[in-house]
């Protein structure tokens, strides 16, 4: 992977997008002090570049009654590269699943699951994430409090 090349102002644009990405181009460019047309067009090279992935809004989960987040230790069979293309496949379609992460370790995958209530996670556990081919066994911490929740990138250089 090639480093890319950001200079001040690029990371002022970036930098403020992650905080208002609702920004109109005018508020962008006030806000990093370029003209709209200069700051429109380092916003597309930014998007152009892969650097802005996508925008979303986040939601907060308990106002729409999820009020248990867990994450999930997914441990799959022994050779169960054969199964991989179909969880994949089945974490992506969930959409109890919010993130999923392959990671060295003792355990396969994590996962961060929103549910309703300890029993709707008790009931996605045992009815369809156990159920998917190749997983051989599962471990749940349920969260208590979120400290921190953030998707914002550090870009100090």
């Amino acid at each position: 992977m090639q480093d890319i090349e950001l200079d001040q102002i690029d990371r002022r644009i970036l930098g403020f997008l992650q905080e208002h990405g609702r920004a109109s181009n005018l508020e962008l460019a006030e806000a990093v002090n370029l003209s709209p047309a200069q700051t429109l067009r380092r916003h597309r090279r930014l998007e152009e570049m892969g650097i802005i992935k996508r925008y979303e809004t986040r939601l907060a989960a308990e106002r729409l009654g999820f009020d248990v987040v867990a994450f999930i230790h997914v441990t799959m069979e022994r050779g169960h590269i054969r199964d991989l293309a179909k969880f994949k496949e089945l974490v992506a379609e969930l959409p109890q699943i919010q993130e999923c992460f392959s990671v060295t370790g003792e355990v396969d995958y994590v996962l961060k699951v929103v549910a309703r209530d300890l029993k709707s996670l008790s009931d996605f556990l045992l009815d369809t994430l156990m159920r998917i081919p190749g997983v051989n066994g599962v471990k749940s911490s349920v969260c208590l409090d979120e400290i921190k929740c953030t998707s914002a990138m550090p870009l100090t250089p």
